[in-house]
């Protein structure tokens, strides 16, 4: 992967995110009924710079919509962000979580953005893209083995968190002390993973849709969710490794939500034929049609035209039935 440029909270991805949020959102109250006396205004949820999301408590009183600019507390100091969340929405996803404990605290979302902090904000992003060209240039001053990913000060100023990959333990001392003295800040480097990589590039993966780690994935994970015979099986009859690897070089996570399902066709790695689904068969209850295919559990699904009922049968039985010889 190329080095990241990351676009988010000024691109048009964010404007796509945002959107999705804010469709979620005009639903709230076919999701929860009339909550109109209730108040659910004390938590927001915040997407920061790379594409992180996380909660902030609101005590100002003011009741915050998704898309707009705040600024928020951050480890000492303050930053900002775009509010994604609110409401039952963002109490909901606490919960999902497991965040809505009895004494968890939050950092304070302190109030919205004004015209100065906008105008404060491009000139961050501008400083941003200089920060990174001195970066490189360190890295390479003191032959570190190590790729740059991405640069993130914060709108204090004072701290400087600097994302790189990295394929084993780099000693990287004397290049923390370098940028501390160049730029009067605190230095924080973070060693991601390719996963984590993927996400900050904010980028379209094959499907020309955004990457599903940097639209709605709450949390970037190794992917438990799919199996890794689901892996071998989809790549069983095709010698395309991009069809199931993604940006980040490793499955896409995306196959963790396509598993086996009734409906869903897949290709098999034995040579056992399948018929295409919608496939017209005569059987002695009249004309039946191939609804479905399972090639894991072996299954083939018919529904008879006369009688709209629905019956399964394995693979081996029904070529042995319906199979011209």
């Amino acid at each position: 992967m190329s080095n990241v440029i990351c676009s988010c909270l000024l691109g048009d991805n964010t404007n796509v995110r945002l959107r999705l949020s804010q469709l979620l959102h005009s639903e709230v109250e076919a999701l929860y009924g009339d909550t109109s006396g209730e108040v659910f205004n004390d938590i927001c949820e915040v997407e920061l710079q790379g594409c992180r999301r996380e909660f902030f408590s609101n005590a100002t009183g003011t009741i915050f919509t998704v898309g707009e600019q705040v600024i928020v507390e951050s480890d000492g100091g303050f930053d900002f962000g775009v509010v994604y969340s609110t409401g039952q929405i963002a109490r909901k996803k606490l919960r999902l979580k497991g965040l809505d404990k009895n004494g968890q605290e939050f950092s304070a979302l302190l109030r919205s953005a004004d015209e100065s902090d906008s105008q404060a904000i491009l000139e961050l992003k501008t400083r941003q893209a200089e920060i990174r060209d001195v970066c490189l240039n360190k890295i390479k001053k003191h032959e570190l083995d190590l790729k740059l990913v991405d640069v993130e000060l914060r709108m204090d100023q004072q701290k400087l968190s600097v994302y790189y990959t990295s394929s084993h333990r780099v000693d990287f001392r004397t290049l923390v002390r370098d940028l501390a003295g160049e730029f009067k800040a605190r230095i924080q480097m973070v060693q991601i993973t390719t996963r984590e990589e993927a996400r900050r590039a904010n980028a379209f993966g094959p499907c020309g849709c955004l990457l599903c780690c940097s639209s709605w994935l709450q949390k970037i994970h190794a992917n438990p969710f799919a199996e890794k015979s689901q892996y071998t099986e989809a790549a069983g009859n095709e010698s395309h490794a991009f069809n199931i690897t993604g940006l980040c070089n490793r499955p896409k996570c995306c196959l963790g939500y396509s598993k086996h399902e009734k409906g869903c066709q897949h290709h098999s790695s034995s040579s056992t034929p399948f018929p295409p689904v919608g496939s017209r068969v005569s059987t002695p209850d009249g004309t039946a049609f191939v609804e479905s295919t399972d090639t894991q559990k072996k299954l083939v699904w018919l529904r008879y035209e006369k009688s709209d009922q629905r019956r399964k049968f394995p693979i081996e039985k029904f070529n042995a039935l319906f199979l011209k010889k």
